[in-house]
């Protein structure tokens, strides 16, 4: 269809009709016309992607790959690596008896801070869920706290509090009257047990704050329902929130299994992996950086990370099983 537009001549003092035709410069060209709304979607998305998954492929999963070739070798980053094919990991398993023991150490890491922090991070979320104007803001903050400071700091202040001579812990228990106190940190018994206490206190925080928004994501509608049904507050915890929380604690018992078995920074502050509290990861950091055997730290670092991905396909499977 065409256009007529109509104008005023000045050079003729009349009114000039003048018909403009199908000119390519007078419509609106689209871009991609031949895409749909899903494919530009899909295209839009994939370019604010690809930036993340350049820096994976080359940061991450080549260096993962690199590592593979490397526990296949000698190597002490002196010399060039040594092909040695699965001998690294034939005498992880039947001559290297320091590896049963650490393993044995990140498993008791594993089990006892687990369920601490996940029973402890709950109570918390529980009791700071109610709305109290001005506390509990301040308390939620206060719990947040220790997760935000370093580890490295926080290690060193707590290596300080269980100090058995000079210590603030051993100093109160010795005011209330406890004749013998715990040699936290200079006994084989307790040294494993105060780094799971320090790292109770350093991680409860953070889990509180994930269990607290599964917690406002419930609706009120169903305690009230309950409380007309005549339920206390032990079966509405039961039967209610629990149930409920499920998927924010299957996510936060897979962060706090990964956490438990890569624990390495308390260990190296506060005990340096003496009195039999060294775990898997500090055992690669002395075998790769303290005596150079790097294609042998390699190979238990991919024995770690099978572990870690074994763990989390079994918990993957039997949160399927329970859904049916």
């Amino acid at each position: 269809m065409e256009k007529v537009v109509v104008g005023l001549d000045n050079s003729k003092n009349s009114f000039q009709v003048q018909k403009l035709g199908k000119n390519p410069k007078n419509r609106k060209r689209k871009k991609w016309p031949h895409l749909t709304m899903k494919k530009k979607e899909a295209l839009t998305g994939m370019a604010f992607v690809t930036p993340v998954m350049i820096g994976f492929l080359v940061f991450t999963a080549g260096s993962m790959l690199y590592s593979l070739y490397i526990s296949l070798t000698d190597w002490n980053m002196l010399i060039e690596p040594k092909w040695v094919g699965l001998k690294n990991y034939i005498n992880l398993f039947t001559k290297d008896l320091h590896f049963w023991d650490y393993l044995g150490n990140t498993i008791y890491y594993v089990i006892i801070l687990v369920p601490l922090v996940l029973i402890i991070s709950l109570f918390f979320a529980i009791l700071l869920n109610k709305k109290v104007k001005g506390m509990t803001p301040f308390y939620r903050a206060c719990l947040f706290l220790p997760c935000v400071v370093s580890t490295v700091a926080v290690s060193l202040v707590w290596k300080w509090i269980f100090n058995s001579t000079e210590g603030m812990l051993n100093g109160i228990l010795t005011a209330l009257g406890v004749s013998n106190p715990p040699g936290w940190l200079s006994t084989t018994k307790w040294a494993k047990n105060s780094i799971i206490i320090m790292r109770i206190w350093q991680m409860s925080g953070y889990y509180m704050v994930m269990f607290l928004s599964g917690l406002q994501t419930i609706p009120k509608t169903l305690y009230e329902a309950a409380i007309v049904d005549g339920a206390n507050k032990r079966q509405q915890l039961r039967y209610i929130t629990i149930p409920l929380l499920k998927p924010t604690t299957f996510a936060i018992t897979i962060l706090l299994v990964l956490e438990a078995f890569n624990i390495f920074e308390v260990v190296l502050v506060m005990t340096e992996g003496r009195l039999n509290t060294s775990s898997l990861m500090y055992y690669i950091y002395t075998l790769g950086f303290e005596e150079y055997k790097m294609g042998y730290a390699s190979a238990l670092a991919w024995v770690l990370f099978i572990l870690i991905l074994g763990f989390t396909i079994i918990r993957i499977v039997t949160k399927k099983e329970d859904k049916m």
